[in-house]
Order: structure tokens, then sequence, then C-alpha cells
């Protein structure tokens, strides 16, 4: 059995959880509506407050799918009830970040500013104090969502090894590479 896929998902209080014909999941919180498609050969059963999946078979797709579904249930169970926030940073000289609304508008060292469009399911605040980088901070119920747009705002302009300048995570550590200077 997997390790992951054999646990089962605990519903908590305020949450409904069904499953239709089609093999659709709808989880319904306090803060919004999810919905997944589950594979069809993964069996899931909602009773006495939990979500449990079975396999068919040892197959290794099963195996995988087994865990795969029953991790995906529990990130939108954890997303419909508290939420996800994902934080970046800016670090380099002139780089800024302003948004009306879930527009953003970034200035990161290019000839232009960057205009990106967050999706509406998200809201997004940005912030800048004295002496600090400035910082975007992404909120939302959706774990996917939220680390593809982040993914994607990183992408803009991902931090370089050797003064460290970029768009990066908060907390995320990037190893800094010896220049020119080194090889003398």
């Amino acid at each position: 059995m997997s390790r992951i896929g054999k646990q089962p998902v605990v519903i908590p209080g305020g949450v409904t959880i069904t499953v239709n014909k089609d093999n659709v999941m709808t989880v319904k919180g306090p803060k919004g509506e999810l919905k997944q498609t589950i594979d069809r050969d993964i069996k899931v059963e909602v009773k006495d407050g939990q979500v449990i999946f079975t396999r068919p078979t040892d197959q290794i797709r099963h195996r995988a799918m087994h865990g795969l579904y029953r991790s995906l249930t529990s990130n939108l169970v954890k997303g419909v009830t508290e939420g996800y926030t994902r934080k970046l940073e800016l670090i380099g000289v002139g780089f800024k970040a302003a948004n009306q609304g879930n527009v953003l508008d970034l200035a990161l060292g290019f000839s232009h500013n960057i205009i990106f469009e967050i999706p509406k399911e998200m809201k997004l605040v940005t912030s800048q104090e004295k002496g600090q980088n400035p910082m975007i901070t992404l909120e939302g119920i959706d774990k996917q969502l939220i680390g593809q747009v982040a993914a994607k705002l990183r992408g803009l302009r991902k931090p370089e090894p050797y003064k460290g300048k970029g768009v990066r995570y908060l907390g995320e550590v990037v190893r800094k590479k010896a220049g020119k200077a080194a090889g003398k």
C-alpha cells in the first residue's frame, strides 16, 4: 500500500465533500469551493468524517495515483479551511512592486515596467517598508494556482548567483558564486 494513499483525509467541521458519478470531487468550505477530477481507477469513499482512497491493483500507475489523489484532496481541504499564502521578495537596486487591484506593476531593472495580471481567485498585496526589500504576497485557496503564479513571477527575473539580485521566494537561499577575482 502507498504510505500516503492509505491515510484517510480527515474532514474538519464546516467542510463538505461530494463525489459525483463522473469522479469529480467538490470540496466546499468557509473560504470557498474547489473541484478536482479523480482518475476513474481510484475509488473514493466519504464516510464517518473521512475520505478514503482505494486502488484496484498494485501496478506502478495505480500506486502513484493512489498517493497523488490523497495529497490533492488534503490540499483542497486545507485550502477551503485555512487558505494558502506565498511571499516573494524583490532584491536589487531600484526593484519595485505596486498593484492596483489584481494588476501587478513590477520594475525589475529592465527598460520597461512589467505589467502582470493576477487571476481573480487570488488576493494580491504589495508592501515596501523603508530599509526592507519590496514584498509581494499572494493569498488564495488553490495551492496549485498560487504556486504556478509565484513561479511565473519568479521567472520574470530569477535570482542570479553572483550578486543575488532578482525575485525570490521569502526564505529562499541562493548560493553565491565567486566572480572573476576568484581565479587569481
